[in-house]
């Protein structure tokens, strides 16, 4: 039989209540098993025979726990997983993976030195809408992509009181949402040669970015990353142009909103987005549009591929190396916006 793993997760907010713990309750061969927070009565809530330490190292310490995962603020992340690590534990971190290239690289060298399987949280590779991208990218429905634009905006005109939006290290909708779009266009188009970001605050009261516009420069295609917190007409997400059609796709996957509702990942139709994406071809007679299903997203498995990974040896979900580009693109866009200039992404060697 499979063994089962035992999951200490490490933070109990929106991200820790919501996507980690019930994606980790319906995953087979894994269990939550220990709950790290401040507010046991707020997990119990939700699971009254939960067990709840308020000390990460009481959960690392544990020789029942298997993996880690970190939900925690991005500036405690390195440390929480290096902490897991030295207890012999595997981790996932939410992302962003760090909240610098450097301690990404000692996080990575530590789990090889201790021979554990550490990844960042990119749950949106199974998103409806990018699942379906990839897919008329792998089939070459469009032809030859030109152009690629990914959007994840928001209306939000009132700066809220959470670590998210303070001016620390890591804030910012950059290192919220940019990890996201960022990992998607590294997965279907590789790493770029160069980036020209615009990262700005924008919104009465702001701290960190609220708005980024980032373009990603490959020798003939190029990709538009962009997030604001002033679109009221939010709708758009992908819009991808290639020699013999584009695809369009409007409105968020809907599992986040499932899983804020309560819902339980792999209930019947769970990731089954209803509204459907535009696919425009190129004719003879013109261009014709024909309405286009999407392929079901199942966050699931992102924790599928973790389990495996620890018991089989597999490859983990988010590899070292993917982690770590993300990282290194986080920081050249940050640099590009500072100096309002394109930025070449070298070797990660270097």
């Amino acid at each position: 039989m499979e063994p089962t793993l035992n999951v200490a997760l490490v933070g109990y907010g929106l991200v820790g209540k919501v996507f980690h713990a019930p994606l980790i309750r319906h995953t087979p061969g894994l269990q939550l098993h220990t709950v790290v927070s401040s507010d046991a009565a707020k997990v119990h809530a939700d699971d009254a025979g939960m067990r709840v330490v308020a000390d990460a190292g009481m959960a690392f310490a544990d020789p029942d726990i298997d993996l880690v995962v970190i939900a925690a603020p991005n500036t405690v992340h390195a440390a929480l997983a290096n902490a897991a690590l030295a207890a012999g534990k595997h981790v996932v971190v939410d992302k962003p993976f760090t909240i610098t290239s450097q301690e990404a690289r000692q996080v990575i060298a530590h789990a090889a030195r201790a021979r554990r399987v550490v990844s960042v949280f990119q749950n949106r590779r199974w998103d409806s809408d990018f699942l379906t991208v990839q897919q008329l990218i792998v089939d070459g429905v469009l032809g030859e992509i030109a152009e690629f634009h990914s959007h994840f905006d928001r209306h939000r005109p009132v700066v809220a009181d959470r670590w998210r939006e303070r001016d620390q290290p890591g804030s910012g909708l950059w290192y919220d949402l940019g990890p996201h779009l960022l990992d998607q266009a590294l997965q279907v188009f590789g790493m770029p040669l160069a980036v020209m970001a615009d990262i700005a605050m924008q919104r009465d009261g702001a701290q960190v970015a609220d708005y980024f516009h980032v373009l990603l420069c490959y020798p003939t295609l190029r990709v538009v990353l962009h997030a604001g917190s002033l679109v009221p007409a939010n709708g758009l997400r992908f819009a991808m142009h290639g020699t013999h059609g584009s695809y369009l796709k409007h409105g968020l996957d809907v599992q986040e909103s499932a899983l804020r509702e309560g819902g339980i990942p792999g209930q019947t139709q769970w990731g089954v987005d209803p509204r459907l994406g535009e696919l425009h071809t190129a004719t003879d007679y013109g261009v014709q549009m024909a309405r286009l299903p999407g392929i079901a997203g199942d966050y699931r498995h992102y924790y599928i591929a973790m389990r495996d990974a620890i018991v089989h040896g597999n490859p983990a979900p988010v590899t070292s190396t993917q982690a770590l580009q993300v990282m290194a693109m986080l920081e050249w866009g940050v640099q590009s916006a500072l100096e309002r200039r394109e930025i070449a992404c070298t070797s990660l060697d270097d």
